[in-house]
């Protein structure tokens, strides 16, 4: 499982005027399965996703389609970890630890 930290790189004008195409973005990965929770930060100076994905390369090479990071709005932080506890709605996401 990831988490993906994003850091806004410019005025909130400008992020808030990509936002509609950051939230298609959004969209289109919670339709794929890719992500389980997003929001803003407080103070909003960016935002955290919880995604799963194979591996760290899939999720770096996604975040980079965010429409904010090619309009040079925000970067990304991508943290790696095992949820070997989870939530029950959270369930199918249960990893193990290697051996």
């Amino acid at each position: 499982m990831f988490i993906l930290e994003l850091t806004y790189t410019a005025p909130l004008e400008r992020v808030d005027a990509l936002l509609p195409a950051h939230v298609a973005w959004l969209e289109q990965h919670y339709a794929s399965g890719t992500f389980l929770a997003s929001g803003r930060k407080v103070p909003r100076d960016g935002g955290v996703i919880l995604a799963v994905a194979p591996d760290r390369a899939t999720v770096e090479a996604l975040a980079a389609t965010d429409p904010f990071v090619p309009a040079g709005v925000a970067a990304y932080r991508v943290t790696e970890f095992l949820a070997t506890t989870v939530a029950p709605a959270l369930a199918a996401h249960r990893e193990t630890l290697p051996s």
